[in-house]
């Protein structure tokens, strides 16, 4: 496990588009269908990760609470399957169903998603705005295997909260830390 920090896609950047497998129901999934009516989540997990196992529950919360709102959320795998076979869409599918993922769990066989989008860790996250512009990128919260932080979202959450009441998205971000991208 290679320690990587984000790198911080620039604020205002618009969010690549994509049209990825969902492991769960085996659709075609694009960003243009995905998107929120004012805000959209794209995160990028992976299954075998400790810093996102750390948070399953809290990202699993963080579905529901926003799930039917105007803020959509989805989650992408770019991880190499053949390094990392337990990152594979049937492994993801599984692990989608039994945490009870509210979000679509995509799979970026050809990592170059996650490329456009410049992640580098396993968590890594994005908030766009209505126009798709990213507002957010970095971390969920200060929480991390073994520091003893109570997991909260807070980061996220708050981005979050402030961009569905027209708020303006602080833009003192901390980038996200976890594992490494696993290139092909």
């Amino acid at each position: 496990m290679a320690l990587t920090p984000s790198n911080m896609m620039p604020l205002g950047t618009i969010a690549p588009d994509f049209n990825l497998p969902d492991t769960v129901s085996n659709a075609q999934k694009g960003l243009q269908q995905l998107r929120g009516s004012k805000g959209t989540v794209v995160m990028f997990i992976c299954n075998h990760c400790p810093f996102v196992k750390h948070i399953d529950q809290a990202l699993v919360q963080l579905g529901r609470d926003y799930q039917g709102s105007e803020v959509s959320i989805v989650a992408i795998s770019a991880n190499d399957v053949s390094s990392f076979p337990q990152d594979s869409p049937e492994k993801m599918a599984e692990k989608a169903r039994d945490l009870g993922y509210s979000f679509p769990y995509l799979y970026d066989e050809s990592q170059a998603v996650a490329q456009a989008y410049q992640a580098a860790c396993t968590p890594d996250f994005y908030l766009f705005d209505a126009e798709l512009a990213c507002v957010y990128r970095g971390q969920f919260d200060d929480s991390r295997p073994g520091n003893d932080t109570p997991v909260t979202g807070s980061d996220l959450r708050t981005a979050i909260e402030n961009l569905l009441a027209g708020n303006p998205v602080s833009e003192d971000q901390k980038p996200s830390i976890g594992c490494n991208v696993k290139w092909k």
